[in-house]
């Protein structure tokens, strides 16, 4: 169907390195060029290995998760000719010991808030429903083993 790249460059620098207390710092890179920095969380490795206002891992991890849920909604929301001003998503992820005891994202949980304008509005029922159609279309969500919970909030409810 189609084919995506992403770049991930570290560099010793003249780190001692068999000490095992190097940077993990290092340089994600996109196809479209933007580049991010990105490091282990600094809840596996600790500072100063770590760069905690760098993108770890599980962070990557849940963000992807969390954009693909929404640029599906917004698609199902525009076809359904819903106007959506407003996306926001606070994703939680849970790591966890999985059944064969490895260390692994257990859950995600999305929180979205939507805010719609315009003349007509969805009900809570159709909110649900596009998030359900999103959820079964999000190419992430269907290559992974997380547990991905959807828990919409509604600000005029």
């Amino acid at each position: 169907m189609s084919e995506h790249s992403s770049e991930v460059i570290w560099a010793r620098n003249g780190q001692d390195f068999i000490d095992n207390r190097y940077s993990r710092k290092h340089l994600l890179r996109f196809d479209g060029g933007i580049e991010v920095a990105g490091s282990s969380s600094p809840h596996v490795v600790p500072i100063p290995m770590s760069d905690a206002a760098a993108i770890d891992p599980e962070e990557a991890f849940i963000s992807s998760i969390s954009s693909c849920h929404m640029l599906w909604f917004l698609s199902i929301a525009a076809k359904q000719k819903f106007c959506v001003d407003r996306y926001f998503d606070k994703a939680i992820g849970v790591m966890a010991k999985n059944l064969d005891g490895k260390v692994a994202m257990s859950v995600v949980t999305l929180k979205p808030e939507v805010v719609f304008s315009g003349e007509t509005l969805p009900t809570q029922d159709q909110i649900n429903n596009m998030h359900h159609q999103a959820h079964e279309a999000c190419f992430i969500a269907n290559s992974i083993k997380t547990e991905v919970r959807l828990e919409p909030i509604y600000p005029d409810a």
